[in-house]
């Protein structure tokens, strides 16, 4: 999406996504105020929260994802979580991190990666990680992961404005938008590539998720991947053989 598609449509949408307890529904509170409303998504009891801001005359519709450590979809909401990814395709999907937790907050971050969705990393619960002595060179990490990063203290409001920058940034494409590529190593990725080429040839694709995503979660045993595979491929007996090589 062009900066000129957003100021003529001047609509964006964005998904808000993190681990449980990182103050991702802080954050989402304190960007949508009252303008926000709460229902359930199709067919589970998981609550489904939504609200709205304006930045730079750009309305912005928030979707509050359930809390999850991984899209893996053990759980309802970790289905949800990567259903409303994949299926509604939001324009940023902005990943809450515990700024003092990194190594197991940046799990979900690394699984977003993989998908390729636009992404927004907002490192909350900054002064915490200053009080127990942390320091992130958040300038390095950004250029790693090609994604922006901001410095969030979501219950004192800080960090607010520069986050919003950022996404109205990877919206309009004037900041990068495509994370860094996830590697595996030589012996991984060389499978990779022959699943993902198999999936492609038995599957009718566009946009999201990708072939590679698809073949991933395959080597996974992804029982929901497996399930569309066996439902959907023209072939699927011959994919399912070449995961299983």
């Amino acid at each position: 999406m062009g900066q000129e598609q957003v100021s003529q449509d001047r609509r964006v949408s964005i998904a808000l996504a993190g681990n449980p307890n990182s103050g991702k529904t802080t954050l989402f509170n304190a960007l949508t105020g009252s303008r926000q409303h709460v229902g359930n998504y199709p067919g589970v009891t998981v609550e489904k929260k939504e609200g709205s801001f304006e930045h730079d005359g750009v309305r912005i519709h928030v979707t509050d994802l359930p809390g999850t450590y991984s899209l893996t979809a053990y759980s309802p909401e970790e289905l949800v979580a990567r259903n409303v990814v994949l299926d509604e395709a939001p324009d940023v999907v902005v990943d809450v991190v515990d700024a003092s937790n990194l190594e197991r907050n940046l799990y979900l971050a690394v699984q977003f990666m993989e998908l390729g969705v636009p992404m927004v990393l907002a490192f909350n619960m900054s002064d915490v990680a200053e009080a127990r002595g942390h320091s992130i060179d958040t300038d390095r990490l950004s250029e790693l992961f090609r994604v922006p990063i901001v410095h969030t203290v979501a219950h004192k409001g800080r960090g607010l404005s520069e986050l919003k920058e950022a996404i109205l940034g990877v919206a309009t494409r004037t900041l990068p938008s495509a994370p860094a590529a996830v590697t595996y190593g030589r012996h991984i990725e060389t499978e990779l590539d022959r699943l993902g080429e198999a999936v492609e040839r038995n599957m009718s694709l566009s946009g999201r998720p990708s072939a590679r995503w698809l073949a991933l979660k395959l080597l996974e045993n992804d029982e929901v991947v497996l399930e569309q595979i066996r439902c959907k491929a023209d072939d699927a007996g011959g994919v399912l053989q070449q995961v299983e090589h």
